[in-house]
């Protein structure tokens, strides 16, 4: 029988540096790496182990000798238990200083690539209310602080409106003030959950799979358009109808009200009809002169301002003279493609999910762009020999693939096709260095540059303009 791991006590440790994945790294007396969660990188603190591996310890601080100064006050009720900013405590400064880091120790430690040095990390103006897409559970079963599980007063207020504690997929935190999407999410979110009690409406049980209300996502656009969609998971007409009316004519700027009645065991809603109960069936959002349609469904970047900031050093990187044929991998909705559209001669796209790719049409008809054709199919077999010849052989391949990374088929195909040059757009720089190492042989790094995102978290994109070697 495996023996438990013995909980150990270290005291009067130095954080020194923020790792991966937003945990922070301190060393134990015996050399061991220690992982922490609750912690800055300055801070002198008191450690109780919560994992002992062979190489490393995971640990939470449990008493402060000293704080950094690399500290703020974190603006939100809810961190610490929200778990959604969990880079709040840090000041923005050293936020950025880390994700430069990180992107540069995992280009050198995980693509073991030579490399220009980087250009500075773009920042984000927004620091909050930056994101365009939050998804809310409900639950009739909130989580509890400590406070009320220890006091002898019975809990009534158990519904809950908000987001999943981390690990817990039956555990929802009712949250009162959410710092990153800007007004009227909040104040839809409140008045949706106070009206429903007030109705009756029965907040979805997770466990016991039942209940009326079960997700609501609200969507915004830098035009000031805005949708709302409720997911039901009892077929309760009158109710859903006196919720949705009551929205409908307390939220006149709504622009796109939608529903689904979705008894799956989960929530996702890809392979569900959205029935829109007034308004459009869609939003807009604008970008240098271009509108792109954004249903209930649709993949956009969840921070509009930034991403046009994105966008613009893709295009640089790219340097595009307007006699370029450029392929355009995991595409999504066509958004890049369209951008990138009137300095090149034609732009090709390619997505697996058949909807993203109908929007990138509708879209580009609406935006009468004519140098772009979109295909869909998955990426590692429909990026072949055939394809390259019946579209041509690209100059420029700009690539933005999923967490994940490039299969590695698709790093083969980009090895034959070998265009001069090729634009990595990444949400991982760790997947991409993987796959830079791949390409190393006939590919060289020539420029590189984080772009933030998502402040107050430690995600962190990043753009890497490579070149052929021997062109």
């Amino acid at each position: 029988m495996r023996k438990k791991n013995k909980r150990q006590i270290f005291e009067e440790i130095e954080v020194l540096d923020a790792g991966a994945k937003g945990k922070t790294i301190a060393k134990a007396p015996d050399g061991r790496v220690i992982f922490l969660t609750n912690t800055v990188p300055g801070d002198v603190v008191d450690i109780q182990t919560t994992k002992k591996r062979k190489a490393y310890f995971e640990g939470i601080a449990t008493n402060f000798h000293k704080l950094s100064d690399k500290r703020t006050e974190p603006v939100c009720e809810h961190f610490g238990v929200c778990g959604g900013c969990k880079w709040q405590h840090m000041s923005y400064e050293h936020q950025l200083f880390y994700k430069q880091q990180e992107v540069e120790n995992n280009l050198t430690r995980i693509g073991h690539i030579t490399f220009p040095k980087p250009l500075p990390i773009l920042g984000s103006k927004e620091q909050y209310f930056y994101r365009n897409k939050m998804e809310f559970s409900f639950s009739d079963s909130r989580w509890l602080t400590l406070d009320e599980i220890n006091s002898d007063l019975e809990i009534k207020d158990k519904n809950a409106l908000g987001f999943h504690i981390p690990g817990m997929w039956d555990k929802i935190l009712d949250v009162k003030k959410c710092h990153l999407q800007e007004e009227p999410s909040n104040t839809i979110r409140l008045e949706v959950k106070s009206f429903a009690e007030v109705n009756g409406m029965q907040f979805f049980n997770p466990r016991r799979k039942e209940g009326l209300l079960r997700t609501m996502m609200i969507r915004t656009s830098s035009i000031g358009e805005i949708m709302v969609v409720i997911q039901f998971y009892d077929n309760d007409f009158e109710k859903r109808e006196l919720l949705l009316n009551h929205l409908h004519s307390t939220f006149p700027e709504i622009t796109s009200l939608q529903y689904l009645i979705n008894q799956k065991q989960n929530d996702s809603f890809y392979d569900q009809e959205i029935i829109c109960h007034s308004g459009r069936d869609h939003i807009f959002e604008a970008m240098e002169g271009l509108k792109f349609k954004i249903n209930a469904k649709s993949f956009y970047q969840t921070n509009s301002v930034q991403a046009y900031e994105l966008y613009k050093i893709t295009r640089d990187f790219a340097n595009l003279s307007g006699k370029e044929l450029v392929y355009d991998l995991y595409t999504g909705t066509g958004t890049i493609a369209q951008f990138i559209a009137k300095k090149a001669k034609k732009v090709v796209g390619i997505e697996s999910v058949p909807e993203a790719i109908e929007d990138a049409k509708t879209n580009a008809a609406h935006n009468k762009i004519r140098n772009v054709d979109f295909f869909v199919g998955d990426m590692k077999t429909v990026f072949d020999n055939d394809f390259v010849t019946k579209h041509g052989q690209p100059d420029l391949i700009i690539t933005d693939p999923p967490r994940d990374g490039m299969h590695k088929l698709v790093v083969e195909q980009l090895l034959k096709v070998m265009p001069d040059k090729i634009v990595y757009v990444s949400c991982n720089s760790a997947t991409q260095a993987r796959d830079l190492a791949l390409l190393n042989e006939e590919y060289e790094v020539t420029k590189t540059q984080a772009v933030d995102m998502f402040p107050q978290t430690h995600h962190v994109e990043n753009v890497v303009l490579l070149t052929r070697r021997f062109a």
